[in-house]
């Protein structure tokens, strides 16, 4: 389902779009960024808090990286000041280019078994399957952003994925 190069790829593409949208986001003040936007996060802040929150836990989960405190409801709030949002999300953004480099295929290949605070129960799902759904939800919660941030006169870059290499060279 999943290659190793697959998640290198997505890696890669999920830190330059980080960077992008923070970047983005940074042309705004701090009133524009925690304006409820009617998003389920509410804000571009929030959303991001909650996209920071969801990439922890699935880290703490593949990688053994500190698990984030708290669950779902409280992801929006979690990290109230902008520059250290920004500083923890670059830093998540290095572990998991980190993460992706020392993959191999036989982990791809296995099961994890994890509690799920979302689902309350001890889940087992395949770890290509968990890592696609890690992706995926970047993606989905970027787009909010992106449509949030251009809403408000910001100008996010490029999203296409078949342009990471170029944009990235």
């Amino acid at each position: 389902m999943v290659s190793v190069e697959f998640v290198r790829t997505m890696a890669r593409y999920n830190a330059w779009q980080n960077r992008s949208l923070y970047d983005a986001a940074d042309t705004l003040d701090e009133a524009a960024r925690r304006l409820d936007r009617g998003a389920f996060f509410r804000s571009i802040h929030g959303t991001f808090n909650h996209l920071l929150w969801g990439d922890a836990i699935w880290m703490h989960r593949f990688a053994g990286t500190p698990k984030p405190a708290g669950g779902i409801a409280e992801s929006a709030g979690r990290i109230g000041d902008w520059a250290a949002l920004k500083a923890e999300r670059a830093a998540l953004d290095r572990a998991i280019l980190a993460w992706a480099e020392g993959l191999d295929a036989e982990w791809l290949a296995g099961d994890l078994t994890w509690f799920s605070g979302a689902a309350g129960r001890t889940v087992t799902k395949p770890c290509g399957l968990l890592v696609a759904h890690f992706f995926n939800h970047q993606t989905h919660h970027r787009g909010q952003v992106h449509a949030m941030l251009t809403a408000a006169g910001a100008k996010p870059g490029d999203t296409d994925l078949f342009l990471l290499a170029e944009a990235t060279a």
